[in-house]
Formats: structure tokens, C-alpha cells, sequence
């Protein structure tokens, strides 16, 4: 049985934090490197561009493994790359082609492994709540993003909303802004695409 902190144990502890700077920090605030976040939204909407953006700015924290198991190794994904400038990262940001979650958990038990790994879809990966928890604990260093369809102004599925609950950041990208529920103390939309921001919300966003 763990033992039980005081106040000024909890109080005195020292965590690592992602150190976020400017718009991101005001976004999301400071981040725990070794969580769960969860991203969803309607497609057209900026979703993949907004994880893009997020992945190019998480590289400079350690390498970010984006498994792409919807659009996969395509014209679509190569666009949408170039279109956030991925290539000033080059390698800090690694694309996996529709690997199998089973795989993929083989993969980060390496020496070496990333420690930054999205995974595009939630439905597409067909993976139960189980399975979510089981990777959780069996890699628990890792900080996992998962990125969801939308159903309404919810994730789509049983296995996302419970994902949803669970994420200690939380985003819904809606009219190209994505919109954030940190524990961290993150506030502020960030604008994914600023004129089609304005043609969505009105041009006081």
C-alpha cells in the first residue's frame, strides 16, 4: 500500500512540466509530460491542421510519433505536412502508416522510443477502453494525444468519451479554433486557420 502524502509533501514535490511559451501557454498552460490528451472535432473543420501545428511545436520537447490510421502515407497527409512547415523539424516528427496498435506498443517499448505519440483515429485503431488503460500503464511515460471524430459536440463512440473523461487536456477544434479544457491552467482558443475562423465565428474571433 503507497504511503499517504501531507499537505506540504504535495505542496513540495517537483514535477516536470513541458515548458510552453506564448500562445501555447496560454492555450494550454504548462503541461505534465506524461499524460493523456484528447482532440476532437467535425471533419473540415481544421482538426488535422491544428494537430499538426501541435505536433511541429511538441518536437522541440522530444520526438512526436504520429500515427496516421486514417489518412495514412498519402497526397492528404503530405499536403496537410507541408502545410505547417513540418519540414523545419524534419526527423523530430516521424509519420507511421496506419501501424496496428499492438505494434505500435511493441515499437515504444524500445530503447529510445519516442515519448510523444499521437494516434489518428480513436475509431480507427478499433481499440477498447482496455486497451487504452492497459497502454497507459504499461508505458507510462509516454504522453499519449489521442485525436477523435466528432458526434455532436462530443467524441464519437463509447471508448472516446471515456477517453474524454479521463484526459487531462481536453480539445474541441470547431470553424478552424480549437478549444481547450486544461488542468494546467490553459484558457485561450488557439486559431487554427484565421480566415476561416472569421467566416465561422464572425470576424470579432
Amino acid at each position: 500500500m503507497a504511503r499517504a502524502l501531507s499537505v506540504s509533501e504535495l505542496y513540495a514535490k517537483k514535477r516536470k512540466l513541458l515548458a510552453f511559451e506564448g500562445e501555447w501557454e496560454k492555450h494550454l498552460g504548462q503541461p505534465e509530460p506524461f499524460k493523456t490528451w484528447l482532440i476532437w472535432g467535425d471533419s473540415s473543420n481544421g482538426k488535422t491542421t491544428y494537430v499538426l501545428k501541435l505536433a511541429k511545436y511538441l518536437s522541440q520537447f522530444g520526438k512526436v510519433l504520429y500515427n496516421s490510421m486514417e489518412e495514412g502515407d498519402s497526397e492528404s497527409m503530405k499536403k496537410a505536412f507541408k502545410r505547417v512547415g513540418m519540414e523545419d523539424v524534419r526527423r523530430r516528427v516521424m509519420l507511421l502508416d496506419n501501424e496496428p496498435m499492438n505494434e505500435l506498443e511493441e515499437r515504444l517499448k524500445k530503447k529510445k522510443a519516442p515519448k510523444i505519440v499521437i494516434i489518428d483515429t480513436v475509431q480507427y485503431s478499433e481499440m477498447t477502453f482496455s486497451q487504452y488503460k492497459h497502454l497507459k500503464e504499461t508505458l507510462p511515460n509516454v504522453l499519449w494525444i489521442y485525436v477523435s471524430h466528432e458526434d455532436g459536440k462530443l467524441p464519437d463512440g463509447k471508448v472516446a468519451k471515456r477517453i474524454r473523461r479521463d484526459a487531462m487536456i481536453k480539445i474541441r477544434v470547431v470553424g478552424f479554433k480549437a478549444f481547450p479544457t486544461s488542468r494546467y491552467g490553459g484558457t485561450e482558443p488557439y486559431i487554427v486557420w484565421q480566415e476561416g475562423a472569421d467566416k465561422y465565428h464572425g470576424s470579432e474571433f
